[in-house]
């Protein structure tokens, strides 16, 4: 379990998050979503480390939280420059025994600059790495952005396997659709904390109400302007 008690964090001195609370059970998919601005990153940085929160608690298992525990695919991942991509994934693992297998399936070319990928490329290659990592709890912001659909289709896939495997996931997407295939839970974030969390069931009913509340948005601006 994964529990977040009263946690508050500011960006450039203002305040994003706001005293949440959630509770993350250990071995399920959790989808987290928000409009743009919501704070997801934010969020998914200061449970990784690279943020510090002003107040609040973040605990594993009744100890506080650690990069060992975790493994975090950024949405935007940094490479740096004149490494190519084995040299990416020997960064996280030197045991690269199955490599070759793994690249049955994506297909990458390890032996050229990472430089050079497209973004597709460097997603998988980003991925494959953290995978390495095989940490018990995955992080992992946009995890589709980039992907064909073959690749989508495996991502998918792999998630599946890890939660299997007990593993816990937190991730975000910009499809609604792909959050509910893929989720056990999804979680609402907005105006700082959480203020929804629904299981499977529902998904439907809280997708309608969450689009519902964009329309009425969106059309009162198109509405000033057309």
């Amino acid at each position: 379990m994964i529990d977040i008690q009263q946690l508050t964090i500011a960006y450039d001195d203002k305040i994003v998050i706001d005293g949440l609370n959630l509770s993350l059970e250990t071995g399920l998919v959790h989808g987290l979503v928000g409009l743009n601005g919501a704070g997801k990153t934010t969020f998914l940085d200061t449970l990784f480390g690279f943020k510090k929160q002003l107040s609040g608690t973040i605990f594993y298992d009744k100890k506080p939280l650690t990069r060992l525990d975790v493994a975090y695919l950024e949405a935007e991942n940094f490479f740096y420059s004149n490494i190519t991509g084995l040299d990416y994934l020997q960064l996280f693992s030197n045991d690269l025994a199955d490599l070759p297998t793994w690249n049955e399936l994506l297909q990458l070319p390890l032996g050229e600059l990472v430089e050079y990928y497209s973004t597709g490329m460097k997603k998988k290659l980003a991925l494959l790495a953290i995978l390495k990592l095989n940490r018990n709890i995955l992080i992992l912001d946009e995890p589709f952005n980039g992907l064909d659909i073959e690749t989508t289709e495996l991502v998918k896939k792999i998630i599946k396997i890890l939660r299997g495997q007990g593993k816990t996931i937190l991730l975000t997407s910009h499809v609604f659709e792909i959050i509910m295939h893929v989720s056990d839970k999804v979680h609402l974030l907005e105006r700082g904390t959480i203020t929804t969390s629904v299981e499977k069931p529902q998904f439907d009913d809280f997708y309608v109400t969450l689009k519902e509340k964009i329309d009425k948005n969106q059309d009162s601006i198109l509405g000033r302007i057309f």
